[in-house]
């Protein structure tokens, strides 16, 4: 699990159950209506707004909010470089039985299609198309959150509308002014919730685990398009070291 993910999930609900524990108590806190007209009512408008294989596809993606595993950069970098040198020895038809080899799907995928012999700007147009793909799904699925962590506030006030209604009504009897009251106090309240401490932040946890994907992939097509071109093994280890940040680059040939 991502631990920064974790830690803001407790720290964030933690403190806020703390704070109303504080205050008298959780269960003053907890409205079935409310959740009913907020959590029913964001899931519904989504729904209106999303296809829902989309809906349903986003909560596939929001997995990657909890659970990821990262590339190493340097592992990649190391990898071309290993690769290149193989390559100017042996050939670039060398490195067909080390495809086999490499675990993500898309890397070998596109040393494949080196070792194929296939055009370098053919497989710069498949590869780009890919990753083109990939950016829009996982964009969509951001995009999915953070329409929920826009709908959420305003079911929220829908909600305090219906408890003012609904207390309005009952003024000539005291004892159904308190949970119209709470009914509409808490809608908002469940509303801010949902939308400023789970959509809107897995929303940009979500983007950001788009770039941080596409960075991966940009580099793999840059070092296969450099085999492909014969490049110089430093050369190509500078190509991509060019992605990363310089306090991150660390050469193969500088350990």
């Amino acid at each position: 699990m991502d631990i920064a993910t974790l830690f803001g999930i407790f720290s964030a609900f933690g403190l806020v159950i703390l704070a109303i524990s504080m205050g008298g108590g959780v269960i003053m806190f907890v409205s079935v209506p409310a959740l009913m007209i907020v959590l029913g009512g964001t899931l519904g408008a989504t729904m209106i707004n999303y296809p829902i294989r989309d809906v349903f596809g986003a909560v596939k993606v929001a997995r990657n909010v909890f659970f990821t595993k990262p590339t190493a950069i340097s592992q990649i970098t190391g990898q071309f470089v290993e690769f290149a040198n193989k390559a100017r020895r042996e050939g670039i038809l060398s490195l067909e039985s080390d495809a086999r080899t490499i675990t993500d799907g898309f890397f070998r995928k596109g040393i494949q299609m080196a070792v194929d012999g296939i055009d370098p700007r053919s497989i710069e147009e498949i590869m780009n198309t890919e990753v083109a793909s990939l950016r829009e799904r996982h964009q969509l699925g951001a995009d999915i959150f953070a329409t929920m962590g826009s709908f959420a506030p305003a079911l929220g006030m829908i909600g305090t509308l219906i408890g003012l209604v609904q207390m309005l009504q009952a003024m000539d009897d005291p004892s159904a002014i308190g949970p119209a009251m709470a009914v509409a106090l808490l809608t908002t309240f469940y509303g801010a919730v949902l939308a400023n401490l789970v959509c809107i932040p897995m929303a940009g946890k979500l983007r950001v685990r788009s770039r941080e994907e596409t960075l991966i992939k940009e580099m793999v097509i840059y070092g296969v398009i450099g085999l492909t071109k014969g490049d110089n093994p430093r050369v190509l280890e500078q190509k991509l070291l060019a992605f990363i940040a310089p306090r991150l680059r660390q050469s193969e040939y500088e350990k």
